[in-house]
């Protein structure tokens, strides 16, 4: 794959292991894909084919997929009609991200 994890991603991933959360704004909930099952996840979506230079790494727990770029920024893509032009841009970083976490599940 092109775009790997995000370092700020990985450290939180060894740091707080949360893997569910409620943010303020978007995702407003978000769910993350264990690290080994990434790869398959974005295999099986589709991931390479219909958005390419994104990385997929979770959901929304609904219909969007969350995300990276190649520059670490993090976007929700539907499951459905998943393709670069759908992409939304939600933060600049993952950092950004767990910044508006209000609720840890």
């Amino acid at each position: 794959m092109s775009v790997r994890l995000p370092e700020d991603y990985r450290r939180y991933l060894e740091t707080d292991g949360t893997d569910a959360a409620v943010t303020e704004g978007d995702p407003g909930y978000f769910q993350l894909w264990h690290p080994d099952e990434i790869e398959e996840m974005n295999r099986s979506y589709g991931v390479i084919e219909h958005t390419p230079g994104y990385l997929g790494f979770g959901s929304d727990g609904g219909g969007e997929m969350l995300a990276f770029d190649a520059t670490g920024a993090v976007f929700m893509l539907p499951f459905v009609g998943m393709g670069p032009n759908e992409a939304k841009k939600i933060a600049g970083s993952w950092t950004e991200v767990t910044g508006r976490i209000t609720e840890r599940r």
